[in-house]
């Protein structure tokens, strides 16, 4: 099943660095395209994402009253989301369509030299400003920190669950440990993906940020 999109996105990436003459570039042509297809699907996680966050004090406040009869509170709780029109599994299913795409370009940059090679590619051109995209950046670590920071900001954007605060931590850091092990050019990859979904995040809620803030002015 991955093998095919692996076979796809080689082909769109192959073309791009045949276009541009550097790998870099192509990656990053490539990781747009990929967060344009992936769009609405990311779209409907960050708006189920924002309205769980939405009724979040309404859900303590059930937490709270019913904390001793666990059979209450998951009645309550289904009751509010079908108040709020909430599907919670509406910010897991795009992920779940997602994964194969994550994983294929995974694979796909961590194999992207052999590919290169076997393409007849002799020449290939690793190199984007002073990283070798086939190579981890060991030193000064600037794509594994960069890696790290943006996954925090995605991270801190999508949580809405105070009980995963944890996680805010934890992942950049372990992002971070293994993107200096990664190839750059997947580092590259991630980075970018991050701040994408970021952007993404902050146009999504633009009207939402718009409206608060005019009743803010009104008030």
């Amino acid at each position: 099943m991955i093998q095919p999109i692996v076979d796809i996105l080689f082909e769109v990436l192959l073309y791009f660095y045949n276009l541009t003459g550097n790998y870099g570039v192509a990656i990053i042509i490539l990781t747009i395209i990929v967060k344009v297809i992936t769009f609405p699907l990311t779209q409907k996680q960050i708006k189920s994402a924002k309205a769980i966050q939405d009724i979040q004090p309404e859900l303590k406040k059930l937490q709270e009253k019913h904390k001793n009869d666990k059979e209450k509170l998951n009645e309550e709780t289904m009751k509010l989301w079908q108040e709020h029109k909430i599907n919670p599994l509406a910010g897991c299913l795009p992920l779940i369509v997602q994964f194969p795409v994550l994983i294929a370009m995974f694979r796909l940059l961590q194999e992207s030299e052999t590919l290169f090679m076997n393409a007849g590619i002799a020449d290939f051109n690793k190199m984007f400003l002073f990283f070798d995209m086939t190579q981890p950046d060991t030193f000064p670590y600037i794509l594994p920190i960069l890696a790290g920071v943006t996954t925090f900001l995605q991270q801190k954007l999508m949580t809405t669950d105070q009980s995963q605060k944890a996680l805010l931590y934890l992942m950049p850091i372990m992002i971070t440990g293994f993107s200096i092990q990664f190839p750059a050019g997947l580092t590259l990859y991630w980075v970018l993906q991050n701040v994408l979904s970021v952007g993404q995040h902050m146009f999504v809620n633009k009207p939402v940020l718009k409206g608060v803030q005019k009743q803010n002015e009104n008030s």
